[in-house]
């Protein structure tokens, strides 16, 4: 009986919760100091918010990239739950639970978000497209990444809306959305919710990359990914070689096709992409993206 009225005053608490995140009011996890919230529809454009609040804490981030910071933050207070926002749509979702959590157990009981799930969302109400659905890593290699920052680079040339990443190069496991000024929004783990955190350069952390919000098929433009990438004269290994990508590169992409079969970074494909500025073919596996690229015309 006690167990039952424990769980039934904490459903009491965060169905307020979340009433009081509807209503607008900021909420911070347990012993954070309070919230301020900037009046009326925020601040303007480039602005930078009261430090400390969930909001956009630095100028110079796009439009999407601000509006990306502003929906993440209309969801504080709201319960991370393993697996939550991955639905049909982009939006808060009843989670699972994760076997090697035993703080998930009443994950299926809370409507809310995974990191992933919350950056999900955030993006998609930024643009009106689900341009980010998936996991933290294929959200870290999405075709929609503009640019990258190392780890060691730290917070310095990040922008409001960067997205924050945890694990290996190929093993993501935990993604978040910066604010600025050391500063950040994540669904972090159960039994907790969403939450102003500042950002934890050590451990794992792997670096950070910036969303753009047009679609690269439309202009045919890519990135790489990894380092001392190279490209050749025809699209096989064997070949000669062309070029050297040294890190991720923005590059344009003409065509694509099916050729000789490449096994690296775990991972295998078929398919080439032709760079004309290069005149040099590269194997898909080093474009970030689907192993057949979206929006780009196979070559004849």
């Amino acid at each position: 009986m006690r167990t039952i009225l424990y769980e039934a005053r904490r459903s009491v608490a965060a169905v307020a919760l979340l009433a009081l995140c509807a209503a607008g009011v900021a909420v911070q996890p347990a012993g954070a100091a309070p919230a301020r919230r900037a009046e009326g529809a925020g601040p303007a454009a480039g602005t930078a918010a009261a430090e400390g609040s969930c909001d956009v804490l630095a100028p110079g981030a796009s439009a999407a990239a601000q509006a990306a910071v502003r929906a993440a933050c209309s969801q504080i207070g709201v319960w991370y739950t393993w697996g939550g926002g991955h639905g049909p749509q982009p939006g808060p979702t009843y989670g699972q639970v994760d076997p090697t959590d035993p703080a998930s157990q009443h994950d299926p009981e809370r409507r809310g978000f995974d990191c992933s799930g919350l950056v999900r969302y955030a993006y998609a109400q930024a643009t009106g497209q689900d341009i980010l659905a998936g996991t933290s890593n294929a959200q870290y290699h999405s075709s929609r990444v503009t640019a990258r920052f190392g780890a060691s680079q730290g917070t310095g040339p990040l922008l409001p809306g960067d997205l924050l990443a945890w694990g290996g190069d190929n093993s993501i496991h935990h993604i978040a959305v910066y604010l600025g000024a050391g500063k950040m929004v994540e669904a972090r783990q159960s039994g907790t919710h969403v939450m102003v955190s500042d950002v934890r350069l050590g451990g794992d952390y792997n670096g950070a990359v910036r969303i753009g919000a047009a679609d690269p098929g439309q202009g045919g433009t890519f990135s790489t990914w990894g380092t001392d990438v190279w490209t050749h004269s025809e699209p096989s290994t064997t070949s000669g070689r062309v070029h050297k990508f040294d890190g991720p590169t923005r590059v344009r992409i003409s065509c694509q096709k099916h050729a000789q079969p490449v096994d690296a970074e775990g991972y295998h494909n078929d398919a080439w992409s032709y760079l004309p500025e290069y005149q040099a073919w590269i194997t898909n596996i080093y474009i970030q993206g689907p192993a057949w690229l979206d929006g780009v015309p196979t070559c004849p």
